[in-house]
């Protein structure tokens, strides 16, 4: 094993005994860690919690040119372990040949340790250049609510691009589709099962609602159908909740509704046209919302690409660019950027996660390929400080 295999490796273990299991989160611990790292290594380091123990961190170096830092970013939290029965200890980071095993080892913790490790590498050479911004982010898996705080907040300042190392093998993507819930409910009277002429069915109301949501129009109701790269926007009937007893007419019911939007499509738009669709029969309320990203591969993208070529399974080209299936904390933090004069700043999604195995019994992640992701990143770095 090379020191820089053993240095990347270290600190993926060290990320992953931490437990940050989302909900309750508590991420705390996990970003003081990193935080006295990266101070020790010449960051400047702020800490930034939403609520008690849920932490992000933001820590700089340079930024004294014209031209802004680049921002690495990552989320500290994890999923759930599920009900299926681990074979390895899923906080023990333990290792098999190239493999290293535990709850978010994959989603992103070894994304987080490879930016981190090339990050300190560089740290004494970025005083004087545009520099780095690392953005460390609390409950990503629960709506970006991380993210989401720093950017309302104001809390960031000043990026030119953006790297998100969520798990992708290494490969670039250029976006993904944006993400929005909403609950909608319908009320009703309860009656006798037997005499269900006194009542008024909420089940029934619900149904001719889903049977109308089944023929939304998109072109119609948004202005988009379709995306160039991203494909169709989607809507899924994802839960239902509703009636007393069997022998009861049941008034209220709740129905959760996932859609998956693609640029063009305006969130607020579409709440008032799913409102108008549903009438008087029900009523919404948006539960989560992420806005699609995407980014035309420029020449910094393209960039990128070359970098990442050699990495790859499939290599990556400016004409044939691909998005991702998940959300990320992306296209919050841009968001927020772009909300602070920044002007458009291109984002990526990269890192040395396999995407498949996210949120998975015994997820694991390839050593050697977290050890290509730190040099693939320091790369980046060394490419957008001119070193």
């Amino acid at each position: 094993m090379t020191p820089s295999t053993a240095q990347v490796l270290a600190l993926t273990r060290e990320l992953v005994q931490f437990n940050t299991i989302n909900p309750p989160g508590a991420e705390h611990d996990c970003a003081s860690h990193l935080g006295r790292m990266l101070q020790d290594a010449g960051f400047t380091v702020s800490y930034h919690a939403f609520a008690d123990k849920r932490t992000s961190l933001i820590a700089t170096i340079g930024g004294r040119q014209t031209k802004p830092p680049i921002c690495f970013t990552g989320h500290l939290d994890v999923v759930p372990l599920g009900a299926a029965a681990w074979k390895h200890d899923p906080f023990a980071a333990e290792t098999d040949g190239d493999r290293v095993f535990g709850r978010g080892v994959t989603d992103m913790k070894s994304g987080i340790a490879a930016f981190t490790i090339a990050a300190m590498r560089l740290a004494p050479y970025l005083q004087d250049k545009p520099g780095l911004t690392l953005v460390l982010t609390a409950s990503e898996e629960v709506g970006c609510e991380g993210a989401k705080y720093l950017a309302q907040a104001g809390l960031l300042e000043r990026a030119g691009a953006i790297v998100v190392a969520e798990p992708t093998a290494n490969f670039p993507f250029v976006g993904h589709k944006g993400l929005i819930w909403v609950e909608l409910e319908a009320k009703g009277k309860t009656a006798h099962a037997s005499m269900p002429e006194q009542g008024e069915n909420a089940i029934l109301k619900m149904s001719s609602v889903i049977d109308d949501l089944s023929r939304f129009n998109w072109k119609h109701y948004c202005g988009v159908d379709c995306h160039h790269v991203m494909g169709k926007p989607s809507m899924n009937i994802a839960t239902i909740h509703g009636g007393l007893n069997t022998n009861s007419v049941p008034d209220s019911v709740k129905v959760t509704v996932d859609m998956r939007t693609v640029p063009g499509i305006d969130h607020e738009q579409l709440c008032r046209a799913i409102e108008s669709v549903i009438g008087d029969r029900a009523k919404l309320r948006k539960i989560v919302e992420t806005p699609p990203l995407y980014t035309e591969p420029d020449e910094w993208v393209s960039r990128i690409f070359a970098a990442a070529a050699p990495y790859c399974d499939t290599v990556p080209t400016p004409d044939n660019p691909r998005t991702i299936m998940f959300s990320t904390d992306g296209a919050d933090l841009r968001r927020g950027y772009q909300a602070r004069g920044n002007g458009t700043v291109p984002t990526v999604i990269l890192g040395p996660g396999q995407p498949e195995l996210a949120h998975q019994t015994d997820e694991w992640c390839s050593i050697s390929r977290t050890e290509q992701a730190v040099a693939l990143f320091d790369q980046i770095m060394r490419d957008w400080n001119d070193l």
